[in-house]
C-alpha cells in the first residue's frame, strides 16, 4: 500500500509552491487501485515541518513541481520517495500517471528567488 501526497491549490491543481500550498491531496493506493483520497490542510509553514507532518500521516511518496533541498533531504531521511518536476495538472491526473508509470517529470521547478530561498519549502 502507498500513500501519495500532492500539494494542491483550491481547485485541486498542482500547487507550484510546495511549502505554501493550501491543501494536500493524499491518495491511498493498494493493488493498483485508489482506495481512498483525502484533502488535508497543512500546518502553518515553517522550514522542516511538512516532511515530518506528512511522514507522520503515513505518506510514502510525494509528487510536486519543485521542492527545496532541505525538504528533499528531510523526506529522504524519513524514507519518503520524492518526485519533483511534475507538470501543472490535476492531482487525479498526476496520481493516475504515477500509478501507470506514465508521469513525465522534468526539472525541479523550485528555482525562483524569494526571501527565504528554496530551503523554506
Amino acid at each position: 500500500m502507498k500513500k501519495i501526497a500532492i500539494p494542491v491549490d483550491g481547485e485541486g491543481m498542482l500547487d507550484a509552491h510546495f511549502g505554501h500550498c493550501k491543501f494536500f491531496m493524499v491518495f491511498t493506493e493498494e493493488n493498483g487501485q485508489i482506495i481512498a483520497q483525502d484533502r488535508i490542510i497543512p500546518p502553518p509553514h515553517e522550514p522542516g515541518v511538512l516532511p515530518k507532518w506528512l511522514s507522520e500521516k503515513g505518506v510514502t511518496d510525494i509528487i510536486t513541481g519543485g521542492m527545496g533541498k532541505m525538504a528533499l533531504d528531510l523526506f529522504n531521511q524519513r524514507g519518503v520517495n520524492t518526485f519533483v518536476g511534475a507538470p501543472q495538472k490535476s492531482s487525479f491526473d498526476l496520481v493516475q500517471g504515477f500509478m501507470g508509470n506514465t508521469l513525465s517529470l522534468t526539472a525541479n521547478y523550485c528555482n525562483h528567488e524569494h526571501e527565504e530561498g528554496c530551503s523554506g519549502h
